[in-house]
């Protein structure tokens, strides 16, 4: 076996057997009724590293879903890389909107078409097989260990208990993550900030009971048109968040960082194309790459209540809901903002209505210095393959434990995503270029032995 590209070619079927061995089970964190299926994932990812060469494996329980952990310490004295990946995914709905079933993975158009293809089952494959490479070549330049959990997409409750519980075990110089995008098909990036989150459901409720909308409209205050209204009153003119107090701590990006920023190649018309509108928004004053990734921004994720189903029935709704999410930028504290939309709302809520917010889950934004060893070992590993400069952007997704990992076991993260933007994923029909796959399996290794080179915090 002499590279990585025969090792690639010979074992292609093997491989994608595998990742679909993960894809089929349908481990979705979010519904409870799935709970056994993130078992099986974990066990099926301690299987895979045991099988590509890791001294240990095991499953190990957190106060929710199980976390896969596995290590292979070659020579306590070298850098340890502690790579990290999340078994969970996304659920599924709306499913008659997928053009195929989302558990069963099919190949087509050289794309992997599956939940859990991208995000993050098919990105966190590449770094089993990079690592099962460099382990039967005896390439291997320093110790690994993995760190898979069940929670990530529900915002990773149980994960900040079980690193302080085991900072001694989780113990590393630097955190591999991919669970991010490149630019394009051949033009790689390597993700040096990640947007904060905070999510909320909210709950406004007017009268004791649905009413007759005849009879009690035009006198009694409708929670839905209440609920919309405060929703409205969130943000500003010119798009801008009018939460009080919510922009304070807004770190403001020079305008040397802001021309690098838009360095990254970006077509509009293209943009608009692809996801089938007309016309853009957000804060006026910032192009879409800066909106996307300097900026904090404010969503509705959901709004129901009422009437919805066939036909008509003329009634009043007793309650209203909506759930809503803000990205955060660095400087911002995602507890301190979701005391800030909590008292917004019961500021501007009338008096006609009891209004309910509850947090859910967040975490706080992210930033590496591209100066730090790690992202110099990722530029070079992705030059080799590429044969470009990877272009440092700012994810406007959150991750919200790369944070969390900072606090409490001290450690930077470097994010190598091989995603695409238009993989889909957290929606129907989520799909993972092929070629991704196997140019993330080229790269992982040359990082290893760039990291190990430079002697990162050795």
């Amino acid at each position: 076996m002499n590279s990585i590209n025969q090792f690639i070619e010979e074992n292609k079927n093997r491989f994608l057997d595998e990742l679909f061995s993960l894809i089929r089970i349908p481990s979705i964190s979010a519904e409870k009724e799935h709970r056994d299926d993130m078992y099986k994932a974990a066990n099926r990812w301690k299987e895979l590293l045991l099988e590509a060469g890791a001294n240990k494996a095991e499953v190990l329980e957190t106060a929710g879903n199980p976390v896969t952990f596995a290590e292979k310490i070659i020579d306590a004295s070298l850098p340890t890389i502690l790579v990290y990946a999340h078994m969970d995914v996304m659920p599924v709905d709306p499913v008659d909107l997928w053009k195929t079933t989302p558990f069963e993975p099919v190949i087509q158009d050289g794309k992997i078409w599956a939940r859990g293809a991208d995000d993050d089952k098919g990105q966190s494959f590449i770094h089993a097989k990079a690592f099962e490479y460099m382990v039967k070549t005896n390439t291997l330049p320093c110790n690994v260990k993995f760190i898979i959990e069940g929670e990530e997409e529900i915002g990773s409750p149980s994960l900040a208990k079980f690193c302080e519980d085991n900072k001694e075990m989780l113990k590393a110089d630097v955190i591999l993550v991919s669970d991010t995008t490149m630019v394009s098909p051949d033009q790689p990036a390597v993700t040096t900030g990640l947007r904060g989150l905070t999510y909320w459901d909210v709950e406004v409720t007017g009268p004791n009971r649905d009413l007759h909308s005849g009879l009690f409209g035009g006198a009694v205050a409708n929670p839905i048109v209440v609920l919309s209204q405060m929703i409205a009153k969130c943000l500003n003119p010119d798009n801008s968040i009018a939460i009080a107090n919510f922009n304070n701590d807004v770190a403001e990006v020079s305008a040397e960082e802001r021309e690098l920023l838009n360095r990254r190649p970006f077509n509009a018309d293209e943009y608009k194309k692809a996801i089938g509108v007309d016309e853009l928004s957000g804060e006026e004053g910032y192009t879409t790459t800066e909106r996307t990734g300097i900026r904090p921004s404010f969503d509705v994720c959901g709004i129901w209540g009422g009437y919805t189903g066939e036909g008509t029935k003329t009634v009043l709704p007793s309650v209203a809901h909506a759930k809503i999410s803000c990205r955060l930028v660095p400087n911002q504290n995602f507890q301190q903002v979701s005391q800030l939309l909590n008292d917004y709302f019961q500021q501007i809520a009338p008096k006609s209505v009891k209004v309910k917010v509850t947090y859910l889950h967040g975490g706080n934004p992210y930033v590496c210095p591209i100066d730090h060893p790690a992202y110099v070992a990722a530029e070079k590993a992705l030059i080799d393959v590429f044969g470009k400069q990877p272009i440092p952007v700012r994810s406007g997704g959150s991750i919200p434990i790369i944070t969390t990992f900072e606090e409490i076991l001290g450690i930077k993260s470097i994010l190598i995503g091989f995603g695409l933007d238009g993989d889909a994923i957290h929606s129907p029909n989520e799909s993972f270029p092929l070629e991704n796959l196997w140019n993330g399996i080229r790269t992982i290794p040359n990082f290893y032995r760039y990291f190990a080179e430079l002697n990162a915090v050795k």
